[in-house]
Formats: structure tokens, C-alpha cells, sequence
């Protein structure tokens, strides 16, 4: 289910299943959907982990809603959905796996932000997932990546897309 204001209302954006693709979900992993949207994101790695717990986050009331009522719709129990902006309602825990479609329209600062806010969210080992339009700013956020974290690459391209990895020391 999607709704006006919330991204991609009308099919998924080819980001979204470029990152749903090429994400690699441990077995047991706790795993933050940052900006989750309607869902898509944190109910595909959901489905591929049930022995994950996922927690999605996102700033829009509504499109919290929308990912309640998606994980319910495809079974995705292991699921759990806070609102509020950023790293905000997650503060006090610690991550294995970030995956994240950013607001690319927001700015790089707030890209850098969070960048360098999923390393402080990050247990070691843990890996921050995300995916940019080449040609709006992926490369540049894999050169913060590389500067946050000790080590950073593209996961998977195509599309115009770039899935892109930093991960932290084990």
C-alpha cells in the first residue's frame, strides 16, 4: 500500500530494488530500514531473515502507517516500525545491518549526516547499506563512506544506481 506524500507512491523507484537485490541480511542480524517509507525496504529483508528482528524508521507519520499495514499485509512479523527523524528513535541501539534509500534531495549534508551517523549506530562488523543515483551524488558518498568507515565499495550498480557498503571494523 502507498499513499500521496510518501516517495515512489505509484511502483517501486529502481533504487529501492537495486538495494532489495544485492542486500546480504545475516541470520539474526538486528537491522535498521532508515527512512523506511512505505516499507519496502525492511519487509524484503524481513522476509529474507525471519530470524531477524527489523526495526524502520522514517520521519513521515503516514508513511509510518503505510509500512505497519505492508509488514502486516506480507506477513513480515519480525518487524517493527518507530517514527521520527533520523537516528532519533533508535538513539540507544546498536545495529548489524543499516540499509537505507536517502532523501538524495535533501542535500549532502544531510546525506553526510547520515553517514556518519550509522557508524556510531553500527556494532562492530556491522555494515551500513545504502543507494544513490549515480549521477546525483553517488560518488561522493562513497568518498564520505571511505572516510567514516574503514572500509567502503559498491556492492551492485545498474539502472544509473550505485548500492554502496561501508562497514566497520570486527
Amino acid at each position: 500500500m502507498t499513499d500521496a506524500g510518501v516517495f515512489s507512491k505509484g511502483k517501486l523507484d529502481r533504487g529501492t530494488r537495486l538495494l532489495v537485490e544485492a542486500m546480504d541480511v545475516p541470520e539474526g542480524s538486528l537491522v535498521l530500514d532508515l527512512g523506511c517509507g512505505y516499507g519496502p525496504i525492511g519487509i524484503a529483508a524481513a522476509l529474507l531473515c525471519p530470524t531477524c528482528r527489523v526495526c524502520m524508521t522514517d520521519v513521515n507519520e503516514r508513511a509510518c502507517e503505510l509500512a505497519r499495514r505492508n509488514a502486516v499485509l506480507n506477513g513480515a512479523t519480525n518487524t517493527r516500525v518507530v517514527c521520527g527523524a533520523g537516528f532519533s528513535p533508535v538513539q540507544d541501539l546498536k545495529f548489524d545491518l543499516i540499509l537505507s534509500n536517502p532523501p538524495i534531495r535533501a542535500g549532502k549534508q544531510v546525506l553526510f549526516e547520515i553517514i556518519e551517523g550509522a557508524a556510531m549506530h553500527l556494532n562492530p562488523g556491522g555494515r551500513l547499506v545504502l543507494v544513490a543515483q549515480t549521477k546525483q551524488g553517488a560518488r561522493s558518498l562513497l568518498r564520505k563512506l571511505a572516510e567514516v568507515f574503514p572500509a567502503a565499495r559498491v556492492v551492485d550498480k545498474g539502472g544509473g544506481y550505485r548500492v554502496m557498503e561501508g562497514v566497520m571494523e570486527a
